[in-house]
């Protein structure tokens, strides 16, 4: 029991961890409609997953984030982000090979102000998952080594 918090702020850290993972994953995908993208939105999963040895204690957090599946996680997303920008390169690198081609994100775009259509941005929405499941997974690694490093510490 020792690090954990009282029942009011892990009841109301389970009811929030849900609403900021959601938020932080809205972000992500609409990125390139609005303010934010993979970065900003890797970063507020992230703190969701800060906020679970905050309330639990870090034993608790220990169990469900794995340090392993983290630094795979982070992998996967530098090399989805990396294969995206390698997509393209017969015409140049980073080129947009969805854009208004007709299938998945690539609607055509309309002329004038931002239509807000999520299905016309081609291969960005991709990007934002791939950088924001990186900043995601690096972030939450950061946590996790500093809690193994606080039960080092503890120990002593």
């Amino acid at each position: 029991m020792r690090g954990e918090m009282s029942v009011i702020v892990r009841t109301i850290a389970r009811i929030t961890y849900a609403l900021i993972l959601v938020f932080g994953f809205y972000v992500i995908l609409h990125g390139h409609l609005t303010p934010g993208g993979g970065f900003q939105g890797g970063a507020v999963v992230a703190s969701g997953f800060a906020l679970l040895p905050v309330a639990f204690g870090a034993a608790a957090a220990k169990r469900y984030l794995n340090p392993s599946l983290m630094r795979h996680l982070e992998e996967v997303g530098s090399l989805a982000f990396l294969a995206l920008g390698f997509l393209g390169i017969g015409i140049s690198f980073f080129y947009n090979v969805l854009a208004n081609s007709g299938s998945l994100f690539g609607a055509a775009v309309p002329f004038g102000p931002n239509s807000g259509i999520l299905n016309s941005a081609g291969t960005l929405p991709f990007m934002n998952w791939a950088v924001g499941l990186k900043v995601m997974t690096g972030l939450m690694t950061i946590v996790l080594v500093l809690l193994i490093g606080a039960g080092k510490e503890g120990k002593d």
